[in-house]
């Protein structure tokens, strides 16, 4: 699976994003302009010592990240969507692009696009939540979905044991 962010602004909500792809094995893909310097150590905090094991992949523009998977199936995550994230199906192999925290994805690349737009339902009374906690968001179905696979779906606890272990 994989995550793109258009042009994002906030360092913090980005190295969040990133600890939460390397928690479910995601990618990440950054469309430049980025409203900070990848080496920020606020970006850095938020991904703790997660950020090491990150894949990422720049852009310089939309367009260039569009010419380096020409056949991608790119969901577009925005407020304008007429549909809901959990009315479509995800593929293991999907993007799921988020626009940058100010403005969102281009309506210019919306309309493009109309058929792939979704958007996480909301009070009409918010405009928007926070980044990282849409991509997670968006992201889980996405994987729950697929089943979690690849991922740990039971913990084990450190001192003592679940009754049923006994």
């Amino acid at each position: 699976m994989h995550i793109v962010l258009h042009q994002p602004e906030i360092p913090q909500n980005t190295g969040n994003i990133g600890r939460t792809c390397v928690a479910t094995g995601t990618s990440l893909h950054l469309i430049e302009p980025l409203g900070f310097r990848i080496t920020e150590k606020a970006l850095r905090r938020a991904g703790m010592d997660y950020w090491q094991h990150l894949e990422v992949q720049r852009y310089m523009d939309y367009e260039d990240f569009k010419s380096k998977h020409p056949n991608a199936k790119i969901w577009m995550a925005t407020t304008k969507a007429k549909r809901s994230y959990t009315e479509v199906s995800f593929g293991m192999d999907d993007f799921i692009m988020f626009g940058k925290e100010s403005a969102g994805i281009p309506e210019e690349i919306l309309v493009e696009n109309e058929e792939n737009c979704i958007r996480i339902p909301m009070g009409h009374d918010i405009r928007s939540l926070n980044l990282s906690n849409s991509v997670a968001i968006v992201l889980y179905e996405a994987l729950r979905q697929n089943n979690f696979s690849g991922l740990e779906t039971e913990g084990a606890l450190h001192r003592l044991h679940w009754k049923d272990e006994q």
